[in-house]
């Protein structure tokens, strides 16, 4: 039984004038090391495990995935966990949307969804097993490293659930709560290397809901270090899933845009691309976060292979993996680059389905646009993303409760400014696109559309 969970996006046409915003900064997120018997684990946003000559990542997971105290399938309660799913995350709306050829109208609402939206099967997969985890083990104590995915709804109902974070203090995640005996939940983004190691030194039992998309980038960077390759990883340094990725590499670094993509192509070549670079300390100083220890980009850019986390643009990845070939074509000929540059397809089937589905519906005729998803959702920022270049009036909410008193609506642009704005639905009939973040559940799709719906019956009422 496969459910899909969604959220929405809404965009306004040109000739309506919109009211003023305000716009507020808020503070980037910082990476998150793990701490165990008052030890930080690295520096650095991989383990320093990675970086041992004697320690083989690649052997380790391989070997932990064997073990009897992990488990990445399940328990056997698949049809009553989805039951339960299927009761607390779809939508009559959503499922009205789509029999209809994804367009429906309500009153003087009109609604597009995007083609492909909402929970992903990755995600559906994550959840489904962490459901299947307390079902099993009742009674025993279930930790989880991080989010199981970034959407508030959902993680609240695991908070119910009792499945509990690992505490984090001065930035550390404090692994000594977790006993022998206990129960540990790695979430959809995986969890990094050190993470693994002391989870099995505690003897607990796993529970690894990592997406397989996860892992296929996981087995790209350790093909890059066997061949003694430096990845260069297209994400977000601070980013569990990217976190997770590095440690599992060699030498790294990590380019969050194309155009830090072009500081690190044009260094390459000795600012022979653009001049947008300058000395090895002021590149070293700029990547200081996004970098793996010790790296030289003297030395280190030399062999080089493209990974990406699975949430970013993918049409973004495939200009970057196309800027740095040629970068490698340029420096040392067309005949060597076999020999200097490495790539794989890692972009996620999920991740492109729905940015092709949004990029589809801008094109056609909507008024604005709601884009539904955790303000931490990394894929939801890209749909938000697609809307903004588009110049389309896009609301990017995480929750119904965002939308209110009256027409009022406090959303997120694409770069995380926070943003309240008074009437921001227009009088008479309206348009309204929607998609929704991979880790987006229906039913927080419906509740907010449901609180457009109550705006514009008042509008209807005060008019007649």
């Amino acid at each position: 039984m496969a459910i899909s969970l969604q959220f929405c996006r809404i965009s306004a046409r040109a000739e309506l004038s919109l009211p003023e915003t305000r716009i507020f900064r808020q503070r980037k997120p910082s990476s998150v090391r793990c701490s165990a018997a008052g030890e930080a684990a690295s520096s650095s946003s991989s383990s320093a495990t990675t970086e041992s000559s004697e320690f083989d990542a690649k052997v380790f997971r391989h070997n932990l995935t064997r073990s009897e105290n992990y488990n990445r399938r399940g328990f056997g309660h698949k049809k009553e966990t989805l039951e339960r799913m299927s009761q607390e995350y779809t939508s009559d709306i959503i499922k009205t949307l789509k029999e209809n050829g994804f367009e429906y109208t309500w009153g003087n609402v009109t609604v597009k969804l995007a083609e492909s939206y909402g929970f992903c099967w990755g995600v559906e997969r994550a959840v489904q097993i962490a459901y299947e985890a307390r079902k099993q083990f009742p009674s025993e104590k279930i930790w989880i490293t991080n989010e199981i995915i970034h959407n508030p709804t959902v993680n609240q109902k695991l908070e119910e659930m009792e499945v509990k974070n690992i505490p984090i203090d001065d930035g550390k995640k404090q692994f000594d709560v977790v006993e022998k005996g206990d129960v540990v939940v790695l979430p959809a983004f995986g969890a990094a290397v050190d993470e693994m190691l002391i989870l099995s030194d505690k003897n607990v039992q796993i529970v690894d809901t990592t997406c397989p998309w996860v892992s296929k980038v996981w087995t790209s960077v350790e093909k890059h270090k066997k061949g003694e390759h430096t990845s260069i990883i297209h994400g977000k340094y601070s980013h569990e899933e990217t976190v997770a990725t590095a440690s599992f590499a060699g030498k790294y670094i990590i380019v969050k845009n194309m155009k830090e993509a072009t500081y690190v192509c044009d260094y390459i070549l000795g600012g022979g691309l653009d001049g947008s670079s300058s000395t090895k300390e002021a590149f070293l100083e700029k990547f200081k976060l996004a970098v793996s220890k010790g790296f030289d980009p003297d030395q280190d850019l030399i062999k080089v292979g493209i990974a990406n986390q699975t949430t970013m643009l993918k049409g973004e990845t495939e200009d970057i993996g196309k800027l740095v070939e040629r970068t490698m074509m340029q420096k040392y000929g067309v005949e060597n680059v076999n020999n200097h540059f490495m790539s794989f397809n890692t972009i996620c089937d999920a991740t492109q389905e729905r940015q092709d589905a949004m990029y589809k519906l801008v094109d056609e005729k909507i008024d604005l646009m709601l884009v539904v998803g955790g303000w931490n959702s990394s894929n939801t920022s890209h749909l938000q993303e697609i809307a903004e270049e588009r110049n389309i009036p896009s609301y990017w909410v995480d929750t119904e409760k965002r939308i209110g008193p009256g027409n009022k609506i406090s959303y997120k642009l694409m770069h995380g400014e926070l943003v309240e704005k008074e009437n921001w639905l227009p009088e008479g009939p309206i348009t309204i696109g929607i998609t929704s973040g991979a880790s987006t559940p229906d039913k927080v799709v419906e509740d907010v559309l449901v609180k457009v719906f109550d705006i514009k019956r008042d509008e209807a009422l005060q008019l007649a």
